[in-house]
């Protein structure tokens, strides 16, 4: 009778945590589809409501949100704020457009659609999407202008190379929100970013892009006048200082790997040689340099000089222009907070405990409920960003008993960040973005760029699942 009694008390426990993250869920939903408010408001209101159904009294609930935003919120300010005024100094600087022009150049005419993909593989890495998309545009006016082609053979690859690595690859603000939710180190991310990006982006870009453009013809629109003839800065010196954070923060994964440990040593000359970069020494420094706060604080310095002053901008203006950057900015890093709270707030109930239980039991794949779940929230609500911090807060919590390498984590980041990108439709900002500015019906829209979205997103998903076997 004990035994049943205790049994029966366990059912209604497991019931009461289960109902609590369907309704946190549904609070978010509710307040930012039916009442408009903002996400950064609903995600706090969700998680208040989830700790409450789940039994934390007040003062557990305050701890709760204090240490949920405070321990997320300490990497992800200081990361976020220092790329966006990267990527602000190399927007006005021209540097967007000097990398566009360079792979013009090389590519030729005939192979602009490769040119393009690659351009906004590139640029997304500083700048944020919607600004690097509008940069660019006249560029693909005028590919259309010259070929007659269809516009969305250009913009197509354009597109996708510009949302995959602003889901994929740090230091975008949205995977640096989710590593650092779920634990994840950035180098790892960056790497399987890039891994599993390459192939995502000859899919939906390439491949999908000439498909579409054969189907649907679009000329660029006459009436938008072609931005003006400006100095650009010089393309070698541009590509090195965007790539300067990307490698110290490889570099220091790499060396603190234990990797070149597994190969120093012995008496081969190799081995000698790399027994040097052994020491604590070269170690601390690596480890300095090459972590994501320092990283970016030389991409800043470097971009402030070479693409500031040496190209005659006045310290009043970078002040303003690094100023005026961390406006966006701070709406992501507050979002990234709730996102820590909600998290914060199913361990401490032992909610996500239970949650990584059922799957487990279920035998239900982690990396399918991180895609699932993040793909669920993008299709309902719009943002990609809200989509990949509510999925991280989900799956944060069943990672606590998880054996996950390093390479796991930066998958699960990965199938999030595939999820959060499908099916962009009428509640997603980056719908009407595209539409406006490439003068397309809604109904074109959906045909091109939010069936983009969708096999962006499932390849992308694909991908990973195979890289997360040997990682």
């Amino acid at each position: 009778m004990v035994d049943f009694l205790l049994d029966v008390k366990a059912f209604f426990i497991d019931s009461r945590l289960f109902f609590a993250v369907l309704a946190g869920i549904a609070v978010l939903l509710f307040l930012i589809l039916r009442l408009k408010i903002h996400a950064f408001i609903a995600l706090l209101i969700g998680s208040i409501v989830a700790g409450l159904i789940a039994g934390l009294d007040a003062k557990q609930i305050i701890e709760t949100v204090q240490q949920g935003m405070g321990n997320t919120l300490g990497f992800v300010a200081t990361v976020v704020g220092l790329g966006a005024m990267f990527g602000a100094i190399l927007e006005y600087s021209g540097g967007a457009k000097a990398i566009a022009d360079f792979m013009i150049g090389k590519f030729g005419l005939k192979r602009a659609p490769i040119a393009m993909v690659i351009s906004g593989f590139l640029i997304a890495i500083p700048v944020f999407f919607d600004v690097a998309f509008i940069i660019l545009v006249p560029m693909i006016y005028a590919l259309q202008r010259k070929t007659k082609k269809s516009l969305l053979l250009y913009a197509i690859p354009l597109l996708a190379g510009l949302a995959i690595t602003h889901a994929f690859i740090p230091p975008t603000p949205g995977p640096i929100a989710v590593a650092q939710i779920i634990g994840a180190e950035l180098g790892w991310v960056i790497f399987i970013g890039f891994l599993v990006g390459i192939p995502t982006a000859l899919v939906s870009g390439l491949l999908f892009g000439k498909f579409i453009a054969n189907k649907i013809h679009i000329d660029a629109p006459q009436e938008v006048q072609e931005a003006k003839e400006v100095a650009l800065p010089n393309i070698q010196l541009t590509l090195w200082i965007i790539a300067t954070p990307i490698l110290l923060i490889l570099l220091n994964t790499f060396v603190n790997s234990g990797i070149i440990d597994s190969m120093s040593g012995g008496n081969s000359r190799f081995g000698r040689m790399l027994s040097l970069f052994q020491t604590e020494t070269f170690k601390n420094i690596i480890s300095l340099i090459g972590h994501p706060f320092t990283a970016l604080i030389i991409a800043n310095l470097l971009a402030w000089y070479f693409f500031g002053i040496r190209r005659g901008f006045s310290k009043d203006q970078l002040f303003k222009i690094s100023s005026k950057s961390l406006a966006p900015a701070g709406t992501i890093i507050l979002l990234t907070g709730a996102g820590g709270v909600f998290k914060q707030v199913l361990t401490n109930t032992g909610a996500g405990e239970l949650l990584a239980t059922s799957l487990s039991d279920a035998g239900f794949p982690v990396l399918f409920f991180a895609f699932l779940s993040a793909a669920i929230v993008r299709i309902i609500q719009g943002s990609s960003t809200v989509a990949m911090i509510t999925a991280a807060g989900l799956i944060a919590p069943l990672l606590v008993n998880a054996e996950l390498s390093s390479g796991g984590l930066a998958c699960l980041v990965i199938a999030i960040a595939s999820g959060a990108s499908i099916f962009s439709h009428v509640n997603d900002s980056g719908f009407w973005l595209v539409g406006q500015y490439l003068g397309i019906t809604e109904k074109q829209t959906f045909k091109s760029w939010t069936l983009m979205t969708t096999i962006l997103a499932i390849t992308g998903f694909a991908t990973v699942s195979i890289v997360s076997l040997f990682v």
